[in-house]
């Protein structure tokens, strides 16, 4: 299992000196966030910009955000912007994807914003397709349910010839969300998410998922990423036994990731990353 860290807080700066600190202390994977207005939870920052800024100072680690909120962003420019950051880290980017929360004001505040939950998953697929269609090299033309566009071309492919897409899923044994879940199988990944809340997945629902995952996989043995949330003790022991229990259960990325803005400063997340992830193995 791979292990990333969240930049959850801090200036643009101290993002960037958080990830070139998660990758000297043995992270696998550095993501920022994406949103436009929070209100009360503090300053908000371009994703890609960051992202663009630690891609130029950092050699190995995977690069994403948690997540993008993809129907917010206009389909070409969040292209273009992909494209860019994908060629300046040799093929390092991942798109974790979702369709975004009602309490940033980039959407509530906007007028035109599609804020209904069925809108947003259909600007999600329209955007995903567009996407997948632009790293082909060629002119093509692009017709979704809320998005057209007449003849474009990005003539540069990415560096790896896609970039790896791991949507959200919400995970519920007792009823799946058919729809939800095989958007993701259509990508490369998932990121859990267990009965619309922000709980972290425990081993039992992590094994229930990768079940049903495999048993309708619409290619398998295709490559698919299972990425967890999770909040580690500090107790090295603990955290092993409690990485090593979703490794066996299915999960391939745990993502360390702190919200709470009352406990959690640009200062607590540099102490958590100089811990480095725990040995599992």
């Amino acid at each position: 299992m791979k292990f990333g860290f969240v930049g959850s807080f801090g200036t643009p700066a101290q993002h960037v000196a958080l990830a070139r600190e998660a990758e000297a202390h043995g992270w696998d994977g550095f993501f920022t966030w994406d949103a436009i207005s929070m209100g009360s939870f503090g300053p908000t920052w371009d994703p890609f910009a960051v992202l663009a800024s630690v891609a130029a100072v950092t050699e190995r680690i995977t690069l994403g955000a948690m997540v993008f909120a993809v129907p917010r962003h206009r389909p070409w420019e969040f292209a273009q912007r992909a494209l860019t950051v994908d060629h300046l880290s040799g093929g390092r980017l991942v798109l974790p994807v979702g369709v975004g929360v009602l309490d940033d004001q980039g959407y509530t505040s906007v007028d035109g914003q599609l804020t209904g939950l069925k809108e947003r998953a259909e600007l999600l697929d329209d955007l995903l397709g567009f996407l997948e269609q632009s790293w082909s090299g060629e002119p093509f033309t692009f017709a979704g349910k809320h998005i057209h566009v007449g003849e474009m071309v990005f003539p540069e492919p990415p560096v790896n010839g896609r970039i790896p897409v791991w949507p959200v899923g919400v995970w519920d044994a007792e009823r799946p969300s058919v729809k939800n879940l095989r958007r993701t199988l259509r990508w490369d990944g998932i990121v859990a998410q267990i009965h619309s809340s922000m709980e972290e997945p425990g081993p039992a629902e992590i094994a229930a998922l990768a079940t049903w995952l495999g048993d309708h996989a619409e290619e398998p043995g295709k490559p698919f990423e299972i990425v967890t949330p999770g909040q580690l003790s500090g107790d090295r022991e603990q955290d092993a036994e409690l990485a090593r229990a979703r490794a066996d259960a299915g999960a391939t990325w745990w993502i360390e990731s702190w919200w709470d803005p009352e406990t959690t400063t640009s200062e607590t997340l540099l102490e958590k990353v100089r811990q480095g992830p725990p040995r599992h193995g």
